[in-house]
């Protein structure tokens, strides 16, 4: 177990003076059901004699007591364990945002969506059942075994060596069996999950095209061989569960009957009475009762050091090499433009998972300058750096050289506030599941209804807006309702609300017809202010008189020419 992981499990733990008060109820509760049925033991079998009722009296307001109790640490326990559990897993949730933050998007452009969103909400999710299923009943069986054990030995040292026999044969039995048995389910069930919503996730977002060309039924089945895998897996780990359970369950009639042997000589000696026989045959009962978690306790570790493996894997703990770190504090101000834009000898690459990935998009020596105002094309072959360039405008991947902004070196500058003056519209903008008002003033939350209008109007969507309902029309998830060519504009729309001094386009007819790419070219390039700087990354031509120049990227750098 690495490092990271073993700090991933710490920041799952609650505070000691937070979960004290849990681990001290969790021990009266057991310590109350094994004291509950050694004085029933004991009353009934002391009854039995026959004695005056003021002997039996004492038994009687402890069976009442601990009864009372054990109901009363029971729900003490829950109380406070869960308290404290689900008090730290809002921490920990909240440390991995703050962790994901810096490595969206590019640093996390290569995770699969389900992989990632089981990582992210399953797998924290699974961290609370450190304390809860893992560390609560470990700690209140030994506690408590411990406890019954030196009680027995002051009624019978036979059969208090034949309990802790038992309870060590039973840990060593559950961590055996346990280990064998469940541990490759175990490592094999989270992928699978994540299998299942990748599958999931790829024939609902893409049913449309799955229609049209006839392949849902196949989509459809590899939901099912997933989810059948996947059940497959959860039945081996809920077999070696029931099967260590029920191995525990047999050591505990062991117990009781190998005591019932080595205490009878007792009683016939006269050194032990009738009812401590009883409390000794019967106490093993209770205590294996309370040691019956341990081996669920296993099982819940095996998934909860799985799951802070996984999330160690999907979140590193540095910024990988290619983005943005250690920036300076957001200051929510926008940095002055000023006479533009200028890099310098820049060099850039992705976050790279292999050699092959390390030499995708690099960018190698590029010069470029763009003025307020001005209107300059990017074009080049694919894997040339274009939208690798884009993201460096942005601060989205980290960079080599000189990138100033208003005669400012952008790495002095928070990537939070530069993005302030350098808007970005991608390939695929993002749309949210909601109406159009409200994917308007995500830009900006004061537009007035008058504002929207017009900005809808200006992208050319104002009669659609109003054919589809008005603002209120719904766009779909992820803009499932809408062509690419609205979604497009409905990005220029916020970006024009949010009033960007300099407005990144990369790839805008991506994702349009050929033949209506160049009328939305001049609609999109139409509805900007000319005071506004504009970088537009296209692989295709652009109608003449949209742009004021053209640099070709090639290889990662500027071509001649």
């Amino acid at each position: 177990m690495n490092a990271r992981v073993r700090g991933i499990l710490r920041s799952a733990m609650p505070s000691r003076r937070r979960f004290a008060p849990a681990v001290l109820s969790g021990f009266g509760t057991a310590a109350s059901s094994i004291a509950l049925l050694a004085a029933s033991a004991w009353l009934i079998a002391r009854a039995a004699e026959q004695p005056l009722v003021m002997y039996l009296s004492v038994a009687v307001v402890g069976v009442r007591a601990f009864a009372l109790s054990r109901g009363v640490f029971r729900y003490l326990e829950r109380l406070t364990s869960h308290d404290a559990a689900l008090h730290r897993l809002a921490g920990v949730r909240s440390d991995l945002v703050r962790e994901l933050v810096p490595l969206a998007p590019d640093g996390l452009a290569r995770s699969r969506r389900g992989g990632l969103l089981s990582s992210v909400v399953d797998d924290v999710d699974e961290l609370q059942n450190l304390p809860l299923r893992v560390v609560l009943p470990l700690t209140t069986a030994a506690l408590t075994s411990l406890a019954a054990v030196i009680f027995t030995a002051f009624v019978s040292w036979p059969a208090a060596l034949v309990l802790l026999g038992c309870l060590v044969a039973a840990f060593g039995l559950a961590v055996a069996v346990g280990w064998a048995a469940g541990a490759r389910a175990e490592r094999s069930i989270a992928p699978l999950r994540a299998g299942v919503a990748d599958a999931v996730h790829d024939l609902l977002t893409n049913l449309d095209v799955l229609t049209a060309y006839g392949a849902v039924d196949a989509a459809a089945e590899r939901v099912h061989r997933a989810d059948a895998a996947l059940r497959r897996a959860a039945v081996r780990r809920g077999g070696a569960q029931g099967l260590t359970s029920g191995a525990v369950s047999v050591l505990a009639g062991v117990a009781s009957l190998v005591a019932l042997l080595v205490a009878t000589p007792a009683v016939t000696g006269g050194s032990l009475s009738g009812p401590g026989l009883a409390v000794v045959v019967l106490l093993p009962m209770a205590v294996f009762e309370v040691f019956g978690p341990v081996p669920l306790a296993l099982a819940s570790w095996r998934q909860v050091r799985a799951a802070a493996e996984r999330i160690a894997e999907a979140v590193p703990e540095a910024v990988p090499d290619g983005l943005p770190h250690d920036e300076p504090a957001p200051t929510d101000e926008a940095p002055a433009l000023g006479a533009g834009i200028e890099l310098s000898g820049i060099r850039a690459h992705w976050p790279a998972r292999s050699d092959t990935d390390a030499d995708a998009g690099r960018l190698d020596d590029v010069d470029l300058r763009v003025g307020p105002g001005e209107r300059v094309l990017v074009t080049g072959p694919s894997g040339a750096g274009k939208t690798t360039l884009a993201h460096v405008l942005t601060r989205l991947l980290d960079y080599e050289g000189s990138y100033r902004i208003g005669g400012r070196e952008a790495r002095e500058i928070s990537g939070d506030d530069l993005r302030r003056t350098v808007g970005l519209i991608e390939q695929v903008p993002y749309l949210f599941d909601e109406s159009v008002r409200q994917n308007l003033l995500f830009a900006r939350e004061s537009a007035t209804d008058e504002e929207l209008w017009a900005v809808l109007d200006r992208v050319g969507l104002a009669d659609w807006a109003r054919e589809r309902g008005g603002l209120e029309a719904a766009v779909g998830d992820r803009g499932g309702l809408v062509s690419g060519g609205q979604a497009q504009r409905l990005a220029l729309a916020r970006a024009i609300l949010r009033d960007f001094p300099v407005l990144v386009l990369d790839e805008p007819t991506a994702g349009v017809d050929p033949a209506a790419s160049d009328a939305l070219l001049r609609d999109l390039l139409g509805a900007v202010d000319r005071d506004r700087a504009v970088v537009l990354v296209s692989h295709v031509e652009v109608p003449e008189g949209l742009v004021d120049r053209a640099v070709r990227l090639e290889n990662g750098r500027v071509a001649a020419g």
